[in-house]
């Protein structure tokens, strides 16, 4: 039987319970720690802002840069 299943664990006596499974010959486990890959902030963050705050937070920036340019 050649079923891979990814899982993410929330507790860490899970990892113990994985090591005992695959003592018993009834998991293998492959890989331990994989990261993900890290996500783009416009992509984290897309849908936060109505049209009006964008608009507003963009004005609001170009005035700060503005001020420290003139410093």
């Amino acid at each position: 039987m050649e079923n891979t299943m990814l899982i993410q664990l929330t507790h860490e006596k899970a990892i113990g319970l994985l090591h005992e499974l695959e003592e018993l010959h009834l998991i293998k486990v492959l890989k331990e720690n994989i990261t993900r890959p890290k996500s783009k902030l416009s992509d984290k963050y897309r849908g936060v802002f109505t049209n009006e705050e964008a608009l507003d937070f963009n004005k609001h920036t170009q005035t700060m840069r503005k001020e420290w340019d003139n410093t």
